[in-house]
């Protein structure tokens, strides 16, 4: 373990995919962990390790968030954990099987808002409170992840998923506004096709195989590459970028 100060980056549903590819790419940067999961506890522990062998500090925490204590409890433990809090990764999402809007039920929407939606706004509270100037904080970086869906609309699949990333996005672009005078910064990615597990949770597991030729540069993208632009985003190299997104979808 390295013995210089360490800044924290908290990456929500971090066992799989971006998440676990931001966590691996942030201790490669000098960052210790938090990581949260829900359910693959294995997954989580296996980027915990990823991160504790390139030298940095990693901690699991498990936490449900559509649940707003688990939240409240989540954010407690990082303060036991940690001396603050630099970086919040709104990155823990949920997809559900193809369906058209008429057939979406009522459990499968406050489902889909709770996780996508209202768990990302009420994380971003909690680190915008410990991040803030005016709260006595040290400023900090809110990276949201959302989806290229928002902008297209996903007809005939996933209109609710879409919709939740939407409002991450009016979630960046608001939030940034009422922060940037507090040092802090926030920014969001729209990852589009990507090569991860989130197809087969969705019940599309050729998805990436299927799509590829459709895609304009004839592949999809890798979640190493989302995670790379968050870790632009997270670094000064990004200081006057906030309350925006970036496009990270190949062209789509």
């Amino acid at each position: 373990m390295t013995t210089e100060t360490a800044k924290t980056v908290l990456i929500t549903g971090a066992s799989s995919g971006i998440g676990a590819a931001t966590a691996v790419a942030a201790a490669e940067a000098g960052y210790d962990v938090a990581i949260t999961f829900r359910t693959n506890r294995a997954g989580a522990e296996d980027t915990a390790a990823k991160v504790r062998a390139l030298g940095r500090r990693a901690v699991v925490i498990r936490a449900d968030l559509s649940n707003p204590e688990d939240i409240e409890e989540l954010f407690d433990r990082i303060d036991a954990e940690f001396d603050e809090l630099d970086v919040l990764v709104n990155n823990a999402g949920i997809a559900d099987e193809i369906c058209r809007v008429e057939d979406m039920t009522p459990e499968r929407l406050h489902r889909m808002f709770g996780v996508n939606s209202i768990g990302p706004f009420l994380c971003a509270r909690q680190a915008a409170i410990r991040m803030a100037w005016r709260y006595g904080g040290a400023g900090g970086v809110i990276v949201n992840v959302s989806s290229i869906a928002a902008r297209l609309g996903s007809a005939g699949q996933y209109v609710d998923y879409a919709a939740s990333k939407s409002a991450v996005d009016v979630l960046t672009k608001g939030l940034g506004e009422e922060m940037a005078a507090d040092k802090v910064r926030v920014v969001g990615v729209r990852p589009g096709i990507i090569d991860t597990e989130i197809h087969a949770k969705g019940g599309q597991p050729n998805r990436v195989a299927q799509m590829a030729n459709q895609l304009p540069m004839k592949r999809a993208g890798t979640a190493r590459e989302v995670a790379d632009t968050i870790l632009y985003l997270m670094s000064d190299k990004a200081s006057y970028i906030t309350a925006t997104s970036v496009d990270v979808a190949g062209a789509r």
